[in-house]
């Protein structure tokens, strides 16, 4: 199934809804701003990743040929996004005393097995960084006479010297740039490095010859030359984070423009992408956000606690992508009740089809009950990527009594294609993780849900109340009526 319903996206740059249409007919094109490999992702990192793949799933939905890369930073990003400070890289592979490669392969890793676990699907490329660096040289020599500057510290762009500068933050005021680093020569405080060169005496790991110097790439170079190279400019959408909105991305506008044509921002194409697209933040108010206070939020932190990382893309799925969403311990239980729920129904559903000889008829048109609600789902996800109310659909698909089993499990994959709960796979035991610092085994568990089943049977409520009592004191919760018979609950 795909659905010809008109896709309506807000464009950031305009501040917008705008109509999807393709650079190239049939095709869409996307860019994401990816991760700097120097630490593992935070949860609020990977609500990025969860939009992006939403956005994707959309688009092929609506039947185009997804050309989607992702970008793997490892190099050149220093430690405020401001273009300021030490680089991020190198400053955690000397706190680990490893060499920095290891540090870029060990975090890659670490956020490869984080995208799988939240069921993001593969892109057409990872595109790494310092695959690129000749590249990168050759755009900065292309832009660098009429656009850049050379100071003792490296080649600077001239924001001055495109049209539009800072129009995608609405910004362009000295005091709106007061979080750029402050360097002696700079024409303008929104100046930002092309190529830092490695300071007098001091070597780094990761460093390149180049004409202005040996030394590393800017950060911002990195993403415009990465993009171009593999998706061509223009194309069609590039996404990232709202933090990227503020300086990163009205950087990457203006190398674009530099490079491409030097033309203003009333032509969205001149920025390199037609339409600029931000997540807004997830909100934690115990201040565990951030990497700098040690034990900060990542996604096997949740699983430690006894959450599947479905229940977190689906807390995500929960809230309009440009939207804060604050995350809670509380909030995400629901949302693991409320997967628990679709998985179970599902799960029955499966079975009774099963049961029943039949099967799922992929590409069958469903009865005429099916059509509202595909047609509301449609809707939802062609608004911006209305997944809240997507997911009250897909929910009223479910509970729809009376219609064929196939045909049911049918329109719930082709919405759990777009959503990417996985549902037509997971099961309920998947969904029963065990904490880690859960102390009572599973063993013990089933020994006291086996007296207590006893206990019932012989009527002696007052045991069978004490015995539920015991396990939720260690954390575990009895399930009358679930053919599991139990459920981890611990205290987050």
């Amino acid at each position: 199934m795909t659905d010809a319903t008109p896709l309506k996206l807000f464009n950031s740059l305009t501040r917008q809804l705008e109509t999807f249409e393709p650079v190239h007919p049939g095709e869409a094109r996307v860019y994401s701003c990816g991760p700097t490999v120097y630490n593992y992702p935070h949860i609020g990192n990977m609500r990025a990743y969860v939009f992006a793949d939403v956005l994707g799933r959309v688009l092929s939905f609506k039947g185009y040929k997804l050309s989607h890369v992702i970008n793997i930073t490892d190099v050149g990003h220093l430690t405020d996004d401001a273009d300021a400070g030490e680089d991020k890289m190198e400053k955690m592979a000397a706190k680990e005393a490893k060499s920095i490669w290891a540090i870029a392969e060990h975090y890659t890793e670490a956020y490869w097995a984080d995208i799988k676990a939240l069921n993001i699907r593969q892109p057409m490329e990872w595109s790494v960084a310092t695959k690129y660096v000749p590249a990168m040289i050759a755009f900065a020599e292309k832009i660098a006479d009429k656009h850049c500057y050379e100071l003792d510290s490296g080649l600077y762009f001239d924001v001055a010297s495109v049209a539009d500068y800072g129009r995608l933050a609405r910004a362009h005021t000295e005091e709106g740039e007061g979080r750029i680093e402050a360097v002696e020569g700079k024409r303008n405080a929104a100046d930002f490095a092309i190529w830092r060169k490695t300071p007098a005496g001091e070597t780094r790991q990761m460093e390149w010859d180049s004409p202005w110097g040996r030394g590393a790439p800017g950060w911002h170079l990195e993403c415009s030359v990465m993009s171009g190279q593999l998706l061509g400019f223009p194309f069609d959408i590039h996404t990232g984070g709202i933090d990227h909105r503020e300086i990163h991305h009205p950087n990457e506008i203006a190398q674009n423009q530099a490079f491409c044509c030097s033309g203003g921002l009333d032509v969205p194409g001149n920025s390199g992408a037609k339409l600029w697209m931000h997540n807004n933040f997830l909100v934690e108010r115990s201040g565990k956000m951030s990497k700098s206070s040690g034990e900060f939020l990542r996604l096997q932190l949740l699983i430690d606690k006894g959450y599947h990382p479905l229940a977190y893309r689906l807390m995500c799925l929960q809230a309009q992508y440009r939207s804060e969403l604050e995350f809670s311990w509380e909030g995400l239980g629901a949302a693991l009740t409320r997967l628990k729920r679709l998985v179970m129904a599902v799960e029955q559903l499966r079975a009774r089809l099963n049961d029943e000889g039949g099967s799922v008829i992929e590409g069958a048109e469903p009865g005429p009950k099916f059509a509202p609600l595909r047609e509301a789902f449609a809707a939802a996800v062609s608004d911006d990527l209305g997944t809240p109310i997507a997911l009250t659909q897909l929910e009223a698909v479910v509970a729809l009594k009376k219609v064929d089993l196939g045909q049911k499990l049918a329109v719930i994959a082709q919405m759990d294609s777009v959503l990417g709960l996985n549902l037509l796979a997971l099961t309920r035991a998947e969904l029963r993780l065990k904490p880690k610092a859960a102390t009572i085994t599973e063993a013990e568990i089933d020994e006291v849900l086996a007296a207590r089943r006893q206990a019932r049977a012989d009527k002696d409520f007052a045991r069978s109340d004490a015995l539920r009592d015991a396990l939720a004191a260690r954390g575990v919760e009895a399930m009358d009526g679930d053919p599991l018979g139990w459920d981890w609950k611990l205290e987050a």
